[in-house]
């Protein structure tokens, strides 16, 4: 008897220990296979930084068909796992958009969220009696933070997957894209970025969208460089997009050292010379090779944009006109094989789970040279069945090509952009430098650590713009195929991996498995399954049951 005593309170004083240290240190155990409640210590340092209450409105509700619903119980469970790690709390909303008095109210809030940013998704369904009916709903959340709001997409909607793959990668995301949201409004301090001018880049105009979306987290500066040799230093990401003239030494010698120094650069450049003017007046251009005195310097950092020109089955498509002459004009759609649908690699956080990258007259990219203090990684391919076209040569509009001709289209998945990281050769060791530099500072030979991504074509940071009205068509929309490509969120992502130095990026290679159920032995057993859910838990519990009796009655009527 003493010694059951001094187990019992042994035990009492262990699990007292044990409430009183979990009183003073929080400790989280995740003990899924995929880490899917783990939160990083990035996150984890952020939400320590606020020092007021964080409001979040979820207009993810209502009826909700399971997969959405799993969404927004993913991002109930997220946000209160946040909440553990900041002293302020996370006050959370849900709004239902659809609750309306008439259709009339309902259909003002819709516009009301909508010219909010928050764009709605339509959700196409069948009722038990089979009966197709249409839902609205608002996969947004917004987040406010000392009288700021940020608005936030829950949903990735990537072309070509089914409807569980996109919401599964839409959970995978959460983190990565609350986080972003948040990081905007606790952000003191802005940094900034530069497009480079005086090359013939694209216009202000052109590049109008994607600077839009990324002064959300950059101050954007455009100008020539000049000749003062440090005047990209305060600058975190310099892009250049699309030249069409030479660079002077100068400018080569200044855009180096900023690399040397720890720069970052996107470079976007078109490998070959097409004229669009007389493809559309005669069916007809030359193709010429676009030198704009860049690839020394490239190739000192191991790359090298191949004058060629590639054409791909998996391509856009664009209306051709094939009336007879002198009747009236009857278009249909035929595919354009020099504007390449672009493969995203799914292993690097630039773009993984973004759609393909809608591109026009790209080149190929080799990397080159043998510096083992840089790391190469692909970022866009084209698919499987690609040509590739040397230049000199002549486009000629009234070619005809087979999609199935295999020894036409026989060379698969060419780079078109890759991303480099680690310590590269300057262009200008053991070089004079350039005269007529100010500000200038030691040369230095080799870079610190850091990081360039180079895409051999300029125009996928390109959005259209139509003359008659001025009206500027998003980035990576096909107004033809009437499809939204991932051209913004491409440059946005390499634009954002440049700058980041605290691994946020790295949050969008979280991945969680799909566990998806059977539908087909859902359908065909059904009843059994149901049966089986409801009998064997029953079942379990009568057994139970009746062998405590059995043993019950057996202990204590022994004589």
């Amino acid at each position: 008897m003493p010694i059951r005593n001094t187990r019992h309170i042994i035990l009492v004083i262990s699990v007292l220990v044990i409430v009183c240290i979990s009183l003073f240190y929080q400790f989280r155990i995740d003990l899924t296979s995929d880490r899917r409640y783990s939160i990083s210590n990035q996150t984890k340092n952020l939400m320590d930084k606020l020092d007021e209450p964080l409001k979040v409105t979820v207009y993810l509700d209502g009826d909700l068909n399971p997969g959405f619903q799993r969404l927004k119980i993913s991002t109930a469970e997220l946000l209160d796992e946040l909440s553990v790690y900041t002293e302020k709390k996370i006050v959370i909303s849900y709004q239902n958009p659809s609750i309306a008095g008439s259709q009339e109210q309902r259909e003002k809030k819709y516009v009301e969220l909508e010219s909010a940013g928050f764009t709605p998704t339509a959700v196409y369904e069948r009722d038990k009696e089979g009966k197709a009916i249409q839902k609205v709903i608002f996969p947004w959340i917004e987040i406010s933070y000392k009288a700021k709001k940020v608005p936030v997409c829950l949903l990735k909607n990537i072309r070509g997957n089914s409807g569980e793959e996109n919401l599964n990668i839409s959970i995978e995301n959460l983190e990565f894209e609350i986080t972003d949201g948040i990081r905007r409004l606790v952000n003191t301090e802005v940094s900034k970025i530069a497009f480079m001018e005086g090359h013939g880049e694209l216009s202000e105009a052109e590049t109008y969208d994607i600077s839009k979306s990324l002064s959300r987290y950059f101050q954007i500066d455009r100008g020539i460089l000049g000749s003062n040799a440090a005047v990209l230093d305060n600058y975190k990401v310099i892009i250049i997009a699309k030249p069409t003239m030479p660079f002077s030494e100068s400018d080569k010698f200044i855009i180096d050292q900023y690399i040397m120094r720890g720069g970052r650069v996107l470079w976007l450049l078109t490998g070959v010379r097409v004229s669009k003017e007389n493809l559309s007046a005669s069916g007809l251009s030359p193709a010429m090779d676009m030198d704009v005195n860049l690839s020394d310097q490239l190739f000192r950092y191991g790359v090298r944009i191949n004058p060629v020109l590639l054409q791909d089955v998996q391509c856009t498509s664009v209306p051709v006109n094939i009336a007879p002459s002198g009747t009236s004009p009857q278009f249909e759609p035929s595919p354009w094989y020099f504007a390449p649908l672009l493969l995203a690699s799914p292993e690097h956080p630039i773009t993984r789970n973004i759609t393909e990258v809608r591109s026009e007259f790209c080149s190929g990219i080799d990397v080159v040279g043998n510096n083992k203090q840089v790391n190469y990684s692909l970022l866009l391919a084209t698919s499987d069945n690609t040509h590739i076209l040397g230049t000199p040569t002549t486009i000629d509009l009234s070619q005809k090509l087979k999609p199935t001709d295999k020894s036409y289209f026989n060379v698969g998945y060419v780079p078109v952009a890759v991303a480099m990281e680690g310590v590269f050769e300057s262009d200008f060791a053991n070089r004079i430098v350039p005269k007529g530099l100010t500000n200038l500072l030691a040369t230095r030979k080799q870079s610190f650590k850091t990081r360039q991504i180079v895409v051999a074509d300029g125009g996928i940071i390109r959005n259209e713009t139509v003359l008659k009205d001025s009206t500027r068509i998003p980035l990576g929309f096909d107004r033809y195929m009437n499809q939204q490509f991932g051209n913004k969120d491409f440059i946005q992502n390499a634009v954002l991996y440049l700058a980041d130095d605290d691994g946020w990026m790295q949050l969008r290679n979280r991945t969680l498995k799909l566990r998806l159920l059977n539908k087909k032995m859902i359908n065909d057993d059904r009843l059994t399954w149901q049966l089986l859910n409801v009998l064997i838990p029953i079942g379990l519990l009568l057994i139970f049951g009746i062998g405590y009796q059995i043993i019950r009655k057996r202990k204590y009527t022994r004589k």
